[in-house]
């Protein structure tokens, strides 16, 4: 398996930095609709990572679960 990071393993870091990134405009913003907009894009740029996540780890464990069955078979 190569060592290289996979587009979801870059995705899930991309949106968790622009999701902090987001957060800060919101806390710095003093108007209440753009707090809520940035807050939201955030929310947004949380769950993109999430969705990224949810299928690194099912590669990782579909590539553990086939290196395993492969000898017994």
């Amino acid at each position: 398996m190569s060592r290289h990071p996979t587009l979801d393993a870059e995705l899930i870091a991309w949106w968790e930095c622009e999701a902090e990134r987001l957060a800060a405009l919101a806390a710095s913003t003093r108007w209440g609709w753009m707090r809520r907009r940035y807050e939201r894009q955030a929310a947004l740029a949380r769950a993109r990572a999430q969705v990224s996540r949810v299928r690194e780890e099912a590669r990782r464990g579909g590539a553990a679960e086939a290196g395993g069955d492969a000898g017994t078979a």
